[in-house]
């Protein structure tokens, strides 16, 4: 079991989602129920299921928490994609929310590679 509040991913992950909030306060108000509720909720999902995986008894528990973590990072990549092509999203602020998120993928990638490594 790990303190999840110890994790750089966590943290890196948190920061992230509290991006998206921000970011999407600028979305017009006819996304409110489409993207920006969606986009939000999967920014909230990344780093709660890392918090829910520390919980987990087991390595294999915790690995599988952080590729559904993963997962949700993927789909929130593809709304990030979707809203620059739409033209809600600007493109210098679409590179840097997808280079941000990048670097949580990696930092998940690589803490799921140590424990299983270590398993």
């Amino acid at each position: 079991m790990h303190n999840f509040k110890d994790l750089k991913v966590w943290q890196k992950a948190v920061d992230f989602a509290v991006k998206i909030y921000s970011v999407t306060r600028a979305y017009p108000n006819d996304e409110k129920f489409g993207l920006v509720s969606q986009m939000r909720r999967t920014g909230v999902s990344i780093p709660s299921i890392i918090a829910e995986g520390c919980a987990k008894t087991s390595s294999k528990s915790f690995v599988n928490s952080l590729e559904v973590s993963l997962g949700e990072s993927f789909e929130l990549e593809t709304q990030l994609i979707i809203s620059e092509r739409v033209g809600i999203l600007d493109s210098e602020t679409a590179k840097e929310m997808e280079s941000d998120l990048s670097e949580v993928q990696r930092m998940i990638i690589g803490l799921k590679t140590s424990i299983e490594a270590k398993s």
